[in-house]
């Protein structure tokens, strides 16, 4: 009775969390979904391997429906033996997006829990992170498995925190099944940063260990948990080594390239290009958008003021109201004006939280300071990218795998973990006596000062402090003539007005926030109605700039993400064609950058930011500018070019010159370097000199080759020629997994044109079959079984030892 009375606060909250999640993303009840534009996409380039499940009941590890080729390794493969999915799938029993909003509002009460702090101040710090505007704008435009990652960081924290405290089992325990959720979610770039945070805890413990003679201790901790970390990495071995084995042949890998499409000299690197890391770096100026939602005027697509001074300069202006329609539609006058190319909304992570945090590194002492405060500069410093361009290049060039990941600008993710984390111990430590409460008066005053005045500053003189000028509002002021630049006088006078109306908003919360808990230490009110108008502010707080960018009307019924593309007219013609294995190049979109055709389609283009790395350089070379090149066009056997036509619609355009599955080759050239092969294509490197050993060919004019069956991971042909000859395919080639076998026998291929598979043959008639076979994923899903029967056996032992112990303590 005792324990469910214990429980039962728990209990409450978790429920609290069911509802909140369903509240906020209450069509999910009527069976709509989110329409989230990445994950549209996303199901373009899934749908092959998922209608191969479907019809099969196996899973392909590869898709042909996108970029000639890929594993799907990082497109939703499912793996045998992986035990701790299935955990994950149970923790995400709420209908998508609800899941990941429970997870967010669970995970960060567990880690504060864990910190000692009463469950009620826990659930407020919960709702400060869960309704934390980016984590909510990530759900709306279906930055899924980023969403995923970021939910569980707070766990695995929670479980490294335990093992410090010298919680040994439980922290080894919840470490390894926290890290191995955080794995599971199979968003590197966003476990990387939680690691660069871990470094940072790290290194706050040691210092303590050293200062206060516990390096044994700080050691012990540190092994349990590299052994929790390991076992994680154990659960989800398969994907893991999948994506391992495959990263060096993808984009992220390093290029072998050291010349540009336009001949110029390459920086070859390692990883991405600096430019690409850096193309989305948060401006200094904007990082006040934590404060203050529309500090830059919000989000790229941000609507204008309901009393906007560009629409009366409109209306003031001799043109007809179509041709200032045309003007609001045409011409870039974004509300927006920070230095991003694009961003869907600021990333606000509250008012009152930020005064709360204030307060709380006011208050707090020790390593727990130095650790939230060192991950908080360190991560908006980083966030800077190319604005703080010596620490990223730094990052860049010395720090192990930085140069893997784009968007820079996303590592303010550690900002909304540990702001709210900080804000929830300043109030802890505000209610009770771990500080003399004149000096929890003082720190009051000076956080609720600091914060206040520096709104009301923004909000007196801000229109005098700052330009409200976009990066290209001259450029647009120029090309409009004599109207530009009246129009940007407007654009500028309305963010200036969204700019104070959020000042005036920002301080208004602060302030009321301050009359809490003044009244609070004034003892005018108790503890308990001080949390809960703190929560009823906060919530009011965040969920209202969250639904200004996620809301109803964002949803849609669910059978519109399930077919988020409709067949038109060249889909239609090109399904009616049903003679054998095609591709098809999409023309009416950026083909590189679209899942629509993979969606109906075996397409030559796709969605994807782990696309392979050499498709990606045809891409840059032949394909992005202009007309495509059609001798790649035809080398990837692409029958059809959708266009649009004269009446602007889209048709499929039959391209007679496609080379087919397989055809025989009579001339080739060796080469030694990758810029010779992207240049010259019609040619084989020198690596695979062995396999030709300088024969040269004549094709058999009565020679045949043909594709006799096809699925995704398997693709069967039959060849005859009088004559030994060279076959070139047109199917990525990928190495690791594509088994060859000629009559029953293993035999090996090599690379030629830069990025297909090629293969001698010996006179007479050969049945040819390619399988996808990846031997990565036996051997990771069988480590994956090891691991998690290594975890429970450890389980078991301290278990049995600590009852051992019991027993003899009791006799």
């Amino acid at each position: 009775m005792a324990a469910l009375k214990k429980a039962l606060p728990h209990l409450i909250v978790l429920i609290l969390f069911v509802l909140a999640s369903l509240i906020y993303f209450s069509p999910v009840l009527q069976g709509d979904t989110s329409f989230q534009s990445d994950i549209a996409q996303f199901n373009g380039i899934a749908k092959q391997q998922r209608d191969f499940k479907a019809a099969t009941g196996e899973e392909t590890y590869w898709t042909n429906g996108a970029f000639g080729g890929m594993p799907t390794y990082q497109i939703g493969a499912r793996y045998p033996n992986h035990l701790i999915k299935k955990l994950d799938l149970t923790l995400r029993f709420l209908p998508r997006p609800a899941d990941y909003l429970f997870l967010y509002l669970l995970s960060m009460y567990v880690l504060l829990l864990v910190m000692k702090i009463d469950y009620k101040l826990a659930f407020l710090g919960a709702l400060a992170f869960g309704f934390s505007t980016y984590l909510i704008i990530i759900l709306g435009v279906g930055h899924n498995l980023k969403a995923h990652a970021i939910a569980y960081m707070p766990l695995v924290l929670a479980g490294i925190i335990l093992t410090f405290r010298r919680k040994y089992l439980w922290g080894f325990a919840l470490t390894a099944v926290a890290m191995g959720l955080e794995l599971v979610a199979n968003h590197f770039q966003m476990t990387y940063y939680l690691l660069i945070l871990v470094v940072v805890l790290g290194i706050a413990y040691l210092i303590d260990a050293i200062l206060k003679k516990q390096l044994q201790h700080f050691t012990k901790s540190v092994l349990i948990l590299c052994g929790a970390v390991l076992l994680a990495i154990g659960f989800n071995s398969a994907n893991i080594l999948a994506t391992a084995e495959y990263a060096p042949y993808s984009m992220r890998g390093k290029s072998e390239l050291t010349i540009k499409p336009d001949g110029t000299p390459k920086e070859v690197t390692n990883g991405l290009s600096y430019d690409y890391i850096t193309e989305y770096s948060y401006g200094k100026l904007e990082s006040f958008n934590l404060l203050v939602p529309r500090f830059m005027g919000g989000g790229s697509g941000e609507p204008l003021p309901e009393e906007s001074e560009l629409i009366e300069t409109l209306r003031g202006l001799p043109i007809s109201p179509e041709d200032a329609n045309n003007i609001l539609r045409q011409v870039p006058l974004p509300m927006y004006w920070g230095q991003q190319p694009i961003i869907e909304a600021p990333a606000y992570v509250g008012a009152i939280v930020v005064f709360l945090a204030l307060l709380g590194f006011f208050l707090i002492k020790g390593r727990l300071r130095w650790w939230l405060l060192g991950g908080i500069i360190l991560s908006l410093l980083l966030s800077w990218g190319k604005n703080f361009a010596f620490l990223t290049e730094f990052f860049v060039d010395y720090v192990p795998l930085y140069n893997k990941f784009r968007a820079v600008s996303s590592m303010q993710v550690i900002i909304e973990l540990l702001l709210p984390i900080a804000a929830v111990i300043g109030l802890h430590h505000l209610f009770n006596d771990f500080n003399s409460k004149e000096s929890r008066k003082k720190a009051l005053m000076l956080s609720g000062g600091i914060v206040s005045g520096l709104l009301l500053i923004f909000y007196l003189f801000g229109s005098s402090l700052f330009d409200f000028e976009a990066p290209y509002d001259a450029d647009v002021a120029a090309a409009l003539g004599e109207i530009g630049p009246l129009l940007i006088e407007g654009i500028q006078a309305d963010r200036i007005s969204v700019f104070k109306e959020d000042s005036l908003r920002s301080l208004g919360l602060v302030v009321a926030s301050f009359a809490v808990l003044f009244a609070l230490i004034r003892q005018i009110i108790k503890e308990p109605v001080a949390v809960g108008i703190l929560a009823v502010l906060l919530v009011f707080d965040l969920v209202g700039i969250d639904k200004r960018y996620v809301n109803e009307d964002d949803f849609v019924d669910s059978r519109v993400m399930e077919q988020p593309y409709q067949a038109n007219g060249a889909d239609l013609q090109i399904q009616k064609d049903t003679d054998g294995f095609f591709r098809v190049y999409d023309m009416t979109s950026a083909a590189f950058t679209s899942g629509r055709a993979s969606f109906f389609h075996n397409a030559l283009g796709g969605y994807s930011a782990v696309k392979m790395g050499r498709i990606n350089d045809i891409n840059d070379f032949y394909l992005l500018r202009g007309q495509p090149n059609m001798n790649i066009i035809n080398m990837f056997n692409v029958r059809y070019l959708i266009r649009f036509g004269d009446n602007g619609g889209p048709f499929a355009q039959r391209n007679p010159g496609a080379n087919g599955n397989a055809w025989f080759v009579s001339d080739y050239e060796m080469v030694s370097s990758a810029d010779e092969e992207i240049q010259a294509l019609a040619v084989v490197h020198s690596n695979f000199a062995e396999q030709l050993n300088g024969k040269r060919f004549t094709v058999d004019s009565t020679a045949t080759i043909s594709l006799k069956e096809f699925a995704p991971n398997r693709m069967v042909y039959t060849s005859n020629s009088s004559k030994e000859g060279l076959v070139v395919f047109s199917e990525m080639y990928y190495k690791p997994g594509w088994k060859l076998t000629v009559d029953g026998q293993d035999a090996d291929y090599f690379r030629a044109n830069y990025t297909l598979r090629a293969k001698v043959f010996p006179a007479g008639p050969h049945e040819i079959v390619f399988s996808f076979e990846p031997a990565v994923v036996q051997r990771g899903s069988l480590l994956s079984l090891v691991s998690a029967a290594v975890f429970i056996l450890i389980l078991l032992g301290f278990g049995y030892m600590n009852y051992r112990k019991s027993d003899r303590e009791a006799a």
